[in-house]
C-alpha cells in the first residue's frame, strides 16, 4: 500500500480536506439537533432524537468493530476493501439486532420506530466509512472530504424539508438514509474503485479472526459509547425526556471540541503505525506530540469561545427558553475536551495494536459512569451527565496513558 500511498496527496492536503469535510458534516449534524427545536413545538421530539441518539451510540462501535482505524492502520494490507465491506454489512446487522432488542426492552414503545429509524440512517454512512478507508490507505482524502460535505449538507436539507412536511421524525430520518445510500452509490463507489475493485465477501475463516481478535477493543469501544450514553439515559429515567433534550441542546455545541479533534488525527493513524512497525519510536513520539498539542489547542479556543458566546449564540439558537439553562455549558466543556483525548488515545493504541489498555481504559469509564450518574444527577441535576462523564473519562485517559507508556518502553 505504501507505494501506491506515495502517489497520494500530501500530509497536510489530506489534513484539510479532512477537516474541511468532517467539519461541514459535523456542523449539518449539530444544526440538525438545533433546528429539530425550532421545526417542532417544545423539546420532546428533541429529546425522542437524542433519545434515540443515546440508544445508537451505545452500539454503534459494535458496528464499526474499530475496523475503520483496523483498516487505515493496515500497513501489510492483510485484507481486502471488500472483505472489510462484507465484515463490516456483518457487524452492522448484528448491532441493529442489539439495537432493537436493548430498545424493546429498555424503552418506551412509542420510541422503536425513530430509533432503528436513526440507526438505519447511521449504518449507511458506515458502509460508505469503508470507501473512505480505502481513500485514506492511498491518502487520497479529498475524496473523503467531498463525500463527507454531500452527506452533511444533504442530510440537514432534506431533514428541513421532511420534517416541516410531514412533521414526523421517523418519516424524515427513512428520507435521509435514502439519501446517504444515493451518494455513496453515485459517488463514493465509482471514485473509491480506481483503487481496487469492490469485490465484496470474505470467508469464514477471516470473519471469525476478525471477530475474535478485535473482540477486545470492540468491548471497549462499547463501553467509551456507554459511558457518556448511559448517564443520558439515567437523567431521560429519572426527569423524563425533556429534560434529556434541554442537556442535548446545550451540550450540542460543544460536541465540535470531541469531532474537531478527531479530524486533526484521524489522518495520522497510518503514519502512527508505519513508525511504530519501523520502530522509529522518535518520529512516533514526535507525531504523538503534534497530535496532542492540535487536541489541546483546539480545546483551549473552543472552550474559551463557547465560554464568551455560548449563551447568545443558545439564545439565539433556541429562543429566550434555553437562557436559565446555559449553566450547563462550562462542566460540558470540560467534559467535551476529556473526551476527545480518550477518543484520541483509543485509536493510537488501536493503531498499534495494543488492546489491553483501551479494554481496561473504557470499561472501567462505562462502569464508574453509572454509579457516578446516580450519585451526581440528584445532587446536580442536568448537569449531573457531564459530572459523571468527565470522572469516568479521566480516569479512562490515565489508564491509558500508562499503557501507552508501557508500549513505547518495551518497543526501546
Amino acid at each position: 500500500m505504501a507505494d501506491n500511498a506515495d502517489n497520494g496527496l500530501s500530509l497536510k492536503q489530506n489534513m484539510f480536506w479532512n477537516s474541511f469535510g468532517s467539519l461541514v458534516y459535523l456542523g449539518c449534524q449539530w444544526l440538525i439537533t438545533v433546528l429539530v427545536v425550532r421545526l417542532t413545538n417544545g423539546y420532546d421530539v428533541a429529546g425522542m432524537l437524542s433519545l434515540a441518539m443515546s440508544v445508537y451510540n451505545m452500539f454503534s462501535s459494535l458496528a464499526l468493530y474499530r475496523m475503520y482505524t483496523y483498516q487505515v492502520s493496515d500497513v501489510k494490507h492483510e485484507n481486502s476493501v471488500g472483505e472489510y465491506f462484507a465484515f463490516r454489512i456483518l457487524t452492522c446487522s448484528i448491532a441493529l439486532v442489539c439495537i432493537a432488542v436493548y430498545s424493546i426492552a429498555t424503552c418506551e414503545p412509542a420510541a422503536l420506530p425513530a430509533i432503528i429509524a436513526y440507526a438505519a440512517y447511521k449504518i449507511a454512512s458506515l458502509l460508505i466509512d469503508v470507501l473512505h478507508g480505502l481513500d485514506q490507505q492511498f491518502r487520497r482524502m479529498d475524496l473523503v472530504g467531498k463525500s463527507l460535505t454531500m452527506q452533511g449538507v444533504v442530510s440537514l436539507l432534506i431533514f428541513c424539508i421532511a420534517q416541516v412536511l410531514t412533521s414526523n421524525l421517523v418519516i424524515t430520518l427513512i428520507a435521509m438514509t435514502v439519501a446517504i445510500i444515493a451518494i455513496g452509490l453515485l459517488y463514493d463507489l465509482p471514485q473509491s474503485t480506481h483503487f481496487e475493485p469492490l469485490k465484496i465477501g470474505i470467508s469464514r475463516k477471516k470473519a471469525w479472526h476478525l471477530l475474535s481478535y478485535c473482540f477486545p477493543i470492540v468491548v471497549a469501544a462499547v463501553a467509551c459509547g456507554a459511558a457518556p450514553s448511559l448517564p443520558k439515559q439515567i437523567l431521560s429515567s429519572m426527569e423524563g425526556t425533556t429534560a434529556l433534550g434541554i442537556y442535548a441542546s446545550v451540550a450540542a455545541p460543544v460536541t465540535i471540541i470531541q469531532m474537531g479533534a478527531s479530524y486533526i488525527y484521524n489522518p495520522l493513524l497510518g503514519y502512527f503505525s508505519e513508525a511504530y512497525a519501523k520502530k522509529d519510536m522518535h518520529h512516533l513520539f514526535l507525531l504523538l506530540v503534534k497530535a496532542s498539542l492540535g487536541i489541546a489547542a483546539l480545546g483551549i479556543v473552543a472552550a474559551v469561545a463557547l465560554e464568551f458566546l455560548g449563551e447568545p449564540i443558545l439564545t439565539l439558537m433556541y429562543g429566550s427558553g434555553i437562557a436559565p439553562y446555559t449553566y450547563l455549558l462550562i462542566p460540558a466543556i470540560i467534559c467535551s475536551m476529556i473526551t476527545a483525548y480518550v477518543w484520541f488515545l483509543n485509536d493510537v493504541l488501536v493503531a498499534l495494536r495494543k488492546f489491553r489498555g483501551s479494554f481496561i481504559g473504557n470499561v472501567c469509564a462505562a462502569a464508574l459512569s453509572v454509579p457516578a450518574a446516580f450519585a451526581f444527577i440528584p445532587l446536580f441535576g442536568m448537569n449531573g451527565v457531564s459530572f459523571a462523564n468527565i470522572v469516568a473519562y479521566a480516569i479512562s485517559a490515565l489508564i491509558m496513558i500508562i499503557s501507552l507508556v508501557s508500549s513505547f518502553r518495551s518497543r526501546n
